[in-house]
């Protein structure tokens, strides 16, 4: 019985609670049960109890066993003296002998769920964690009313924004609190479209903005940079273009001393990507982009409206990218505009993720509310996950949808946190 499902019963008491009995005959009233601690100590804080008629204010533990109490060494820790029940599943006691005792020496008293559950509660949760399906309420979805629905896509669209934002903040420690310095990384990161997200992330770390813009008049010696770092010059019979990148470059590495940072041609990955993703074609883009705009920050922060900000982002590399997907060979199927999908894609994995820590450092809400009006108007992502959740009658209408339909897959139900899911917690109720 893990101790996840005692946490969901205790939290909202789905057991009989006529004439609650300790295992040693004391009389229990929950008055409160206590709030979810996620953090080191006690399972519930803040709980209130009527024992023998007498208030107690304090922790709760749950187990499994009631020896799991020892187990633990919590007899040991005085982090565990103001535990007011030890909630268990089974009280194993009499089978191992253990006397529970806080580490001040008096006794704790315990009370055993087993016998106050109803059985089919134990079924229908048995029934969910043990689906093979990818989405364990696959079969029972459909009989989730849409508020839980609705509820449950908010809450995990939020959790997406602060695990987002979180991240973001690693960046602006990184960059010393710079915040343009900041866009430039996660853009960059973005526009690695995943399988090449990691070099992108390491170029970016390398050429730092700073250097970028004091060339930005000049997108070939910006272009010469991010090539020659990212260790993609070097190829076997160049072009003149090819060879101009090169001259540039060697200045560029001398002036930057760039040299001894180049990063190795093979880690990025070409195998099973379309030409219009290829990492040559994609930095060209890059380097249009952010010699494009004045401040990259400011375009995902201060856009006023969301039809702008793709437009904005639609941009055209040099004209060598018009005919070229790898440097050196030339064809008449180039894709060179950054289309209409990689641009929303920009704006949902790098302006909303911004907006979102930015809110934080501002302290103004406003932001969030930005970055979800964004979501809101922007067409949904097609992929994999999202076809799972349609097949099931979800309905993704808007990138805040399939943001949200993401990260519950990823969050809860790959993982299976079905009791912390409000549409798992409403078929087992």
């Amino acid at each position: 019985m893990p101790e996840i499902f005692l946490y969901f019963i205790w939290q909202f008491q789905y057991f009989t609670k006529n004439r609650l009995i300790t295992t040693d005959g004391e009389f229990i009233q929950v008055l409160h049960p206590g709030f979810r601690n996620n953090n080191a100590g006690p399972d519930f804080t803040n709980a209130r109890l009527l024992i023998n008629d007498v208030e107690w204010v304090g922790t709760v533990e749950m187990h499994t066993r009631t020896s799991d109490w020892l187990v633990h060494r919590h007899q040991y820790d005085r982090a565990y003296d103001n535990v007011i029940l030890h909630v268990v599943w089974q009280d194993d006691r009499v089978a191992n002998g253990a006397q529970v005792d806080r580490a001040n020496g008096t006794p704790l008293p315990t009370l055993e769920l087993q016998p106050l559950i109803d059985p089919t509660l134990l079924d229908r949760y048995t029934l969910l964690s043990s689906s093979v399906e990818a989405i364990p309420c696959a079969g029972q979805f459909r009989n989730v009313t849409p508020l839980h629905i609705t509820s449950m896509l908010d809450k995990a669209m939020m959790q997406r924004l602060e695990r987002k934002a979180s991240d973001v903040q690693h960046i602006v420690e990184q960059t010393g609190g710079d915040w343009e310095e900041t866009a430039y990384r996660l853009l960059a990161i973005n526009m690695g479209f995943k399988i090449n997200a990691d070099p992108m992330a390491q170029l970016s770390r390398t050429v730092p903005l700073k250097a970028i813009l004091k060339h930005r008049d000049v997108l070939p010696q910006v272009e010469a940079m991010l090539f020659g770092v990212a260790g993609l010059l070097e190829v076997d019979e160049p072009d003149e273009y090819t060879k101009m990148l090169q001259r540039e470059y060697r200045f560029m590495a001398a002036k930057y001393a760039l040299a001894d940072k180049e990063m190795l041609a093979h880690i990025w990955k070409w195998g099973r990507l379309r030409p219009a993703n290829f990492p040559t074609l994609r930095l060209a883009q890059f380097a249009r982009l952010v010699t494009h705009h004045a401040s990259l920050f400011s375009l995902f922060v201060a856009t006023p409206d969301v039809e702008r900000l793709l437009k904005a982002l639609q941009i055209i590399p040099s004209d060598y990218w018009l005919a070229h997907y790898r440097f050196g060979k030339e064809t008449d199927k180039g894709a060179p505009t950054l289309g209409l999908t990689s641009a929303e894609n920009i704006v949902i994995n790098t302006a909303v993720p911004l907006l979102a820590a930015y809110a934080h450092h501002r302290d103004q809400p406003a932001y969030i509310d930005w970055a979800i009006e964004l979501l809101e108007k922007l067409s949904a992502e097609k992929n994999h996950l999202t076809e799972n959740w349609d097949t099931l009658g979800l309905g993704i209408r808007t990138a805040f949808d399939s943001q949200a339909a993401i990260e519950l897959y990823n969050e809860f139900c790959s993982v299976k946190k079905c009791l912390s899911c409000q549409i798992g917690a409403a078929l087992l109720k």
